[in-house]
């Protein structure tokens, strides 16, 4: 699961104003490779919207099925806000739906049953006796 967290303006090269919303993902326990210690973090993406800023705002703490993943991209410059470094990137973080597609056994078992009739043809049901 994700929450919104927030939202943001972003404009257009052309003007016009829409909004993205801010996801974060659950909490996650990742080792410092400076201090060696374990700390909490969450991965958080944008991802944009059709909403007008009210419904922005009342969405903020939605909770949304999915995960947010970690994707390669092409390298970026990144400067971090606190200290003002900036770092080159090849990754991102996006939202995934949780897709509700069914287990591999239940395609299967679909796949397997999806030529056959499950009604009679005729007046007769297919595996029936006729004398």
């Amino acid at each position: 699961m994700v929450r919104i967290i927030n939202y943001k303006e972003r404009k257009v090269e052309d003007g016009r104003i829409f909004f993205v919303l801010e996801l974060q993902g659950g909490v996650e326990m990742v080792k410092s490779q400076q201090t060696n210690q374990f700390y909490a973090t969450a991965k958080k993406a944008f991802i944009t919207s059709t909403f007008d800023e009210e419904t922005c705002k009342a969405l903020m703490g939605t909770s949304m099925p999915g995960k947010i993943e970690k994707e390669e991209c092409e390298a970026f410059e990144y400067t971090v806000k606190e200290t003002g470094e900036v770092i080159v990137l090849n990754h991102r973080y996006v939202y995934m739906p949780e897709t509700q597609t069914s287990s591999d056994e239940d395609r299967a078992i679909q796949n397997l049953f999806a030529g056959e009739h499950s009604f009679s043809q005729n007046g007769v049901h297919k595996g029936e006796l006729v004398d």
